[in-house]
């Protein structure tokens, strides 16, 4: 027996996947919130959806001197896109009904209250295991 058999792929449990009803006005025949399902992303998936939405800003004052920003609404809307089951937010027939062309505009369209939208984004992330929000991580990286 190998000392490491207890780090095995085999011993791994796979996270269940979720549902949420991210907004009251998708309703069922009974007038109850549609609930989406969910999956959990791997930390590689999450790395590139990290990347795609950083960008280099200029340091005040230093003019060849850049830091990475992660631009959070759009790094928060891939993350939710990328781990949405069901609804499809890729079928393009549910874009076409609301007049919009990437599962991020559809996901926008779908979830319109910003209110829900952000209580969405909450609940995503401590569904994904982030158990602070982005944006409270950066206020206390700042201070």
């Amino acid at each position: 027996m190998s000392k490491f058999s207890r780090f095995m792929k085999a011993n791994k449990t796979a996270a269940p996947n979720e549902k949420y009803a991210p907004t009251s006005s998708l309703q069922d025949e009974n007038g109850r919130p549609l609930e989406w399902e969910f999956r959990h992303i791997t930390s590689k998936e999450n790395e590139v959806l990290r990347d795609a939405c950083t960008i280099e800003v200029q340091v005040a004052g230093k003019p060849n001197l850049y830091r990475p920003k992660v631009k959070t609404a759009e790094y928060l809307a891939r993350m939710i896109v990328a781990s949405t089951v069901c609804p499809d937010l890729y079928d393009k027939e549910l874009q076409d009904s609301y007049g919009v062309m990437t599962p991020e505009e559809l996901l926008y369209a779908m979830v319109d209250n910003a209110g829900e939208y952000q209580d969405f984004t909450v609940w995503m992330q401590k569904f994904q295991g982030f158990s602070k929000g982005l944006e409270e991580k950066v206020e206390e990286a700042k201070n």
